[in-house]
């Protein structure tokens, strides 16, 4: 169901890839200053949200590209692979393990498991929040 709001839809295009950009912004500085996976993770879902009252459900899953479950399970197979390296060396399961990859000049490029979880989190609450929402709107149209 499309909104018939003129300023609701403009606003929805204006802001909604600002929120997309922030929630990444909010994941990747979320293990080192407050943030992380989960708090992206709604306000990723708020962006689809907010989208999905301006353009309705169908409009929104063809934004997502890819079915909400799917984005869950996608979700909760990163936070497990978070935990592979920890196991493979014989330490706790969720051991962090950080590696540098060399940039050009004389800067790294760092990566740990503690992103690979939180991109798990991110991804689990985004699809888990755009199943409901996305299926309470199927019912109601």
């Amino acid at each position: 169901m499309r909104s018939s709001s003129l300023i609701l839809n403009t606003a929805a295009l204006a802001i909604v890839p600002l929120q997309l950009m922030f929630s990444v912004f909010l994941l990747l500085r979320g293990h080192d200053e407050p943030g992380g996976g989960f708090i992206g993770g709604l306000v990723a879902a708020s962006a689809f949200v907010l989208y999905a009252f301006a353009f309705g459900a169908r409009s929104t899953l063809r934004l997502l590209r890819v079915s909400p479950r799917d984005i869950l399970a996608a979700g909760l197979l990163f936070a497990l692979a978070s935990t592979i390296p920890a196991l493979l060396s014989g330490q706790p399961l969720l051991t962090a393990h950080w590696w540098q990859f060399p940039l050009p000049g004389e800067s790294y490029l760092k990566l740990s498991t503690v992103l690979i979880f939180d991109i798990g989190v991110y991804l689990a609450v985004l699809g888990t929040l755009m199943t409901f929402v996305i299926s309470l709107m199927e019912v109601r149209e």
